[in-house]
Formats: structure tokens, sequence, C-alpha cells
């Protein structure tokens, strides 16, 4: 039966009210529609009334959703200092959104504001890039207004996209050859291309579905890299929408056709989310509710040709070797082999990594699998090396915390432990690893996966986090938009 995808229209006329909304009526209505706050985690233990009245110099550099909250929450927490925002970027994108771009459920205008909308009175904003960092001379250089001294720095960058890893593939075929990828957007300009060109994608997938036929079905592959990725859920969420929408249940309607399709899931690993439980439904229920998905276990993308369409994954197995009498098992043997895969549409995630500035600077782990992310305690979100540096956001190169719902908690954590440091004291406000994946099933559900470095971490356990609900759709669609502009970007929550 199809899901309702409608909202509660005073909530949401509440919500989006012409000219924002204070903070004690967001929290009434968030209040009056059943806990769905609770989709934004428990609050955190940091203490919100830290302050300090000290005339420092705070750099902050990047303008995204991490940036902006440790630039509210800094500015209200130390008055005194002189902070300076650095970041190139005039308008903020509501980057979960694009997702329900790729649905057909928001344009690209939805997703978009003025930065200037969010930055605090007193702050400096210097409309540059930071170029390179010298943490040993407490100073940054930018492209185009040379150094920049701070005492303390906070560093949100966020990651990079690096689709060019992938041969035969750029930035530049996202929309063209059947290949889509709804993470592409260039916050400079402050443009979506990803979520347009991913509705197009759907919208040319089930025309092309409804000319086949189950005998002659269209292929269509989803992908997901094997470095760390912003919202790791994303993949999946393209995966049951695209598919779902074939089943007519998008805004569109329709017959269903999605049996004249067949997808493939390629990823590395051989589990759809790290988490038992949430893998568990996954595996059991949605996948099995669609029929035609099959998973690629250990296919990571290495070489596209757009022209013939065919994809090549790296994919990696393990066969058995001699039997050990002593152990009395097999040695199993690890083999590799390049896999050609042919397709009529694509949707390709993007390896990711750190930017270039960070990666090639002292603030980088200089070793390891997180080599070039930040360097950072992955409690208190200081530096390991350099007491004065902070991070907050995508950047930072710690187990968890690549999605908003993360930068949200680091937030008041670096905000209070930075204070600390200023004051002269030992940071120990400690971030838990908390992380949000609002994973979209179907249109009309989402399963909210929330966990933290000691496994699944409910804020509502109540429900059964492991459930697909209409509830979390109906605010993660129609509410939490609202809630990220007037809330979380000003510091609120």
């Amino acid at each position: 039966m199809k899901k309702s995808i409608e909202p509660s229209k005073a909530a949401y006329e509440a919500l989006t009210q012409e000219g924002g909304l204070s903070r004690r009526d967001a929290l009434k209505i968030m209040g009056l529609t059943g806990g769905s706050a609770m989709m934004l985690g428990a609050p955190t233990s940091a203490n919100a009334g830290s302050s300090s009245d000290k005339a420092v110099k705070i750099v902050i550099v990047g303008g995204g959703a991490g940036g902006i909250m440790a630039t509210a929450r800094l500015r209200r927490a130390a008055p005194n200092a002189e902070i300076t925002l650095v970041a190139p970027n005039e308008t903020h994108l509501y980057q979960p959104g694009q997702v329900f771009m790729a649905a057909g459920l928001y344009t690209e205008s939805d997703i978009q504001k003025p930065n200037a909308d969010f930055i605090p009175d007193g702050v400096k904003w210097v409309k540059d890039e930071v170029t390179a960092f010298d943490p040993d001379n407490n100073k940054v250089t930018t492209a185009k207004n040379g150094d920049i001294a701070y005492d303390y720095l906070v560093v949100a960058t966020g990651l990079a996209y690096d689709y060019e890893r992938i041969e035969g593939m750029s930035a530049d075929l996202v929309g063209k050859h059947g290949i889509s990828s709804v993470y592409l957007n260039n916050p400079v300009a402050g443009t979506a291309k990803g979520g347009v060109a991913t509705a197009q994608w759907f919208r040319d997938m089930r025309k092309a579905a409804e000319a086949a036929s189950p005998e002659n079905p269209i292929k269509v592959i989803c992908t997901q890299p094997d470095t760390p990725i912003k919202c790791g859920g994303a993949p999946q969420k393209i995966l049951y929408l695209s598919d779902d929408y074939l089943r007519g249940n998008g805004p569109a309607g329709g017959a269903d056709v999605s049996k004249n399709a067949q997808f493939s899931f390629c990823k590395k690993g051989k589990t759809l989310f790290g988490l038992p439980g949430y893998n568990k439904t996954l595996v059991e229920e949605v996948t099995p509710m669609y029929g035609n998905i099959t998973d690629k276990w250990d296919h990571v993308l290495r070489k596209i040709d757009p022209e013939r369409k065919v994809a090549t994954f790296e994919h990696t197995y393990e066969v058995k070797g001699e039997y050990d009498e002593d152990l009395q098992e097999y040695d199993m043997i690890k083999k590799t082999e390049m896999v050609e895969m042919e397709y009529d549409f694509i949707h390709v995630v993007p390896p990711m990594k750190p930017v270039d500035a960070v990666a090639n600077s002292k603030l980088g782990w200089q070793k390891g699998s997180a080599k070039g992310w930040l360097e950072v305690d992955m409690y208190t979100l200081q530096h390991r090396r350099y007491e004065n540096v902070f991070g907050i956001g995508d950047i930072l190169g710690i187990p968890k915390g690549k999605t908003g719902g993360s930068a949200r908690h680091h937030g008041p954590i670096l905000t209070e432990n930075l204070i600390s440091v200023i004051e002269g004291k030992k940071p120990t406000a400690k971030f838990d690893g908390y992380t949000v994946c609002p994973l979209k099933t179907q249109y009309g559900e989402i399963m909210l996966a929330e966990f933290n470095y000691d496994g699944m971490a409910p804020s509502f356990p109540v429900l059964d986090p492991t459930k697909p609900r209409w509830i979390w759709w109906a605010f993660d669609l129609y509410m939490l938009k609202p809630m990220y502009w007037y809330l979380m970007m000003r510091g609120l929550m």
C-alpha cells in the first residue's frame, strides 16, 4: 500500500512562517509532533553556559554547517573575542536536502539561503579560501587576502569529492550518459547540481523502464566507494527511493514498472550497515521488499566508460588454499579480479578525501588509514599536537561523525573545550561519537539509525529504532530543514 507523504500542515506552516521562528515556538511545535525532535539526538552533556571574556583572536575556517554552528556558539561564549570566519561561499546549502531533491520533493531553491543570514553580528567574514595552514606560527594563508593570524583556530573545511580517482570519471559527466551523483554541489557558487541531475535521472529511469520489459529490463547500478563518505546511508537512500519511484510511489505516481529494472548495489564489505540491528532490517526486510536488487559485495568502482556504458569494479574475494592439519582449517587466499558491468543508469558516489590544505599541512594525521584527515582527539575534538586548534564536522579524522547531526553534537563540545583552553584549563567535555542516519527505505518511511562509539544510541528507545516509520519521514521532509535554518545554524540546539 502506498504510504502518505503529506505533512502536518499546521506544524509545517508554523515552522516555515515568514521571518523564521523563535526557539520557544519551535520547541513547542516539536513537542506537539510526537517527539520528532528526537531525530536530532539527545541533548549534549556539554555546559552551554561556559564563557570567557578574554580578548583573544579566533579564526574559523569553513562556512558550511560545522563552521557556521561553531561561529554562532563561540560568538555568544566569547563576546570579547575577535572572531574571523574565512569562507568563500555566499550561499549556504542544506546539503541533506539533495536526496529529497532527487526524489522530486524539493527544488534547488528549497535548500539555498544567503550565508549572511547566519553569520552573527561582530564576526569578521573574509570571503576567501584558506590555501595553507601554519600551526607552528599560528596563521593561515588565504588565496586573496594573505596571512591571517590567530590565537585559536577552528578547522571546519568539510571534505572533498574525488571523482577523478575513478578512471574515466569526472564531475562534468554527472547528468550525462546515464550517470548521476546526488552528492555533487558547488558550495562557492551555491548550486546543487547533484540533486538536480539525480531528479532527472529518476525521471529518465522511469521512462526507460516503462519502455522495457521483465525479459529485457534496464540495468541500474548504485555504488559506494571504499573511502570514508559524508552521510554513509546516502548511497542506499538513492537505491531504495529510485526503485520505489519505479513502483509509482513518487510524487509523479504511475504504474508499477519496477519489474522492468534490475538493480545492483556495489560496495566494499559484506553488510549493508555496520550495526547488526539496522543491518538485519535492511537485509531481511527492505531489500527483499523490492525483489529486484542484487547486492554485489566487495565490488568497488575503479573505472567507467561513459560512451560504452560499462563500469569496471575491483572485486575482492577469498578462495580455499591448503588444509592446515594443526589448525584443522583451510588457509584462505585473498584474490582480486576486475569485473566489467554494463549499465543503462549508474549512480556514482565519489571517493572522498580531506581537503588538500589540511591534508598537506601538519594538522592532518601523518600516517595510517586516517592520513590527511584532521588529527583531533576523538572525544575532546582538540588537536592532538596543537592545543590551540580544534575541529568540527566532516574533516575530523575520528571513527564516526561525518553527518550534520554529528556536527550539531560537535558544536557544544568544541565550544566548551575551546573556552576551557582559553581560560587555562584542560578540556573535559567529551563527544560520544553520536551519528544519525535517517535511512530512507521507501517513499513515506525512514529507519532512524542513531549510534555512537559504543553502538546503537536511539534517542527515543521506546520505539524500535530498527523499524522504518512514517513519523521520521514526515519530520525529516517537513520539519528538519526549517529547524536547521532557524535553530541549528544559530547554535540554539
